[in-house]
């Protein structure tokens, strides 16, 4: 991997919404483009983990509408739309979540998967899972979105050198 310049990205945080730079690698063997996201930044989302944590804390956990979850999140001009998203796709992965993060924490008793996700996460610090479920398993915090999920998905990588 050699260094291959830089892109800017949008990001909103609690009290961050701004543009960053983030870093990209070109691997020379397959000539492709890398980059290195912040840990706090998830992959094709615009806001960070502890923006949807809040979120999904407020909404999920202690069940406050999704307007008071927004402010709860510091984003009280956020749509109603991103809030719904953020739910739908947290609950679609929450028995993802709770199988790939038992590597981490033991499962707790809880009435449904979704309540179970919360509290493994909130246990193990959300930046902290994200950090381990992307490294190491290549998940995404609230699941890939259907054109990029890796897992399901035929691979063919061309041989480096041609047979003889």
């Amino acid at each position: 991997m050699t260094a291959h310049g830089f892109y800017s990205r949008t990001l909103v945080d609690a009290d961050f919404d701004g543009s960053i730079r983030v870093r990209r690698y070109l691997c020379r063997s397959c000539k492709r483009t890398v980059s290195l996201l912040p840990e706090f930044a998830l992959p094709y989302l615009r806001f960070s983990v502890s923006v949807i944590a809040l979120f999904l804390v407020a909404r999920l956990l202690q069940g406050v509408t999704l307007a008071a979850a927004a402010v709860a999140a510091t984003q009280p001009d956020m749509s109603y739309q991103r809030g719904q998203f953020w739910v739908r796709r947290f609950q679609r992965q929450a028995v993802a979540l709770c199988a790939a993060l038992a590597a981490l924490a033991a499962p707790p008793p809880a009435p449904n998967f979704v309540r179970r996700a919360m509290e493994m996460l909130q246990s193990i610090g959300w930046i902290a899972a994200h950090r381990f479920l992307f490294r190491d398993l290549r998940c995404h915090l609230l699941g890939w979105p259907a054109f990029l999920a890796p897992d399901g998905r035929c691979t063919a990588l061309r041989p480096a050198a041609r047979p003889v």
